[in-house]
């Protein structure tokens, strides 16, 4: 098969894929925003924190909850990356500089994240999950949930009322974003994407030996496509062949990374 004919086949499969899906789950993450009804283990969450599941929020208020979420959240990731030689699975790695952890803080928080390190050389797997990963499903939760605030207040104009952060943000990471990450990481284990926390010592071509590192990547690349996050756990990101191993694995990132914008416009 030539490169043509390959390059064709992908898109049409790509566009299938994301046809087949438009419907069904651009109505799934409808259900998840408009839904009255709280899970158990919600209503637990809620409690824990103090929040008023059933409270409605003026724009202004709404506002306030995401500023004040992300600055919370920017000063715990900048505490884990300058901590984290103090943390598990710290590899033997320092603690960020503070201007570098600041600038990876705000990155990732804000979903643009921009790296200004190789994540395989600088950060332990720690810092990786808990720090990065977790911003990657929290940043990603908060731009729908922005998104679709926006919509309730031209659809409502008149109440005053654009819904409740606290119940959309526990929403869309746990109904949307965190089903989804699972089914994806299990198939890019299949493609032999790593998951583990040990490097490999290998024997290279010259009959030298490498160390190569490894690390939980299948569970951070996937929210990093899904949540259309730029950040990965290495350096080259998708170019490496430990995140993007073989042709299906590529159409499976392309497809996250397209699958929530695409089917927003459903929702």
């Amino acid at each position: 098969m030539n490169d043509t004919l390959s390059g064709l086949l992908t898109i049409a499969a790509l566009v299938g894929v994301l046809a087949l899906a438009w419907k069904p789950f651009g109505d799934h993450m409808a259900r998840v925003v408009t839904g009255t009804r709280h899970a158990r283990p919600e209503r637990a969450l809620y409690r824990l924190v103090g929040v008023d599941p059933d409270a409605q929020q003026s724009a202004r208020s709404y506002a306030t909850s995401v500023l004040a979420f992300s600055g919370v959240s920017i000063l715990v990731l900048v505490a884990i990356l300058m901590g984290q030689q103090h943390l598990p699975f710290s590899r033997g790695l320092p603690g960020m500089p503070w201007d570098m952890a600041v600038n990876t803080a705000v990155s990732f928080v804000t979903n643009t994240n921009w790296q200004s390190y190789a994540g395989e050389s600088t950060l332990g797997f720690t810092a990786q999950m808990a720090g990065l990963a977790v911003q990657n499903f929290l940043s990603a939760a908060v731009g729908i949930c922005v998104a679709v605030a926006l919509v309730r207040g031209f659809l409502a104009s008149r109440s005053g009322t654009v819904g409740n952060f606290w119940v959309d943000l526990v929403r869309v990471t746990g109904r949307i974003l965190l089903p989804v990450a699972v089914v994806g990481a299990v198939l890019l284990l299949t493609q032999g994407v790593v998951q583990s926390f040990a490097d490999q010592t290998i024997t290279t071509v010259t009959g030298g030996s490498q160390v190569v590192p490894g690390g939980p990547v299948a569970s951070q690349e996937v929210i990093k496509q899904l949540g259309t996050n730029g950040g990965g756990f290495f350096n080259a990101n998708s170019a490496h062949p430990f995140e993007n191993p073989t042709p299906f694995s590529n159409l499976l990132q392309i497809a996250l990374l397209l699958l929530i914008p695409v089917c927003l416009t459903r929702t």
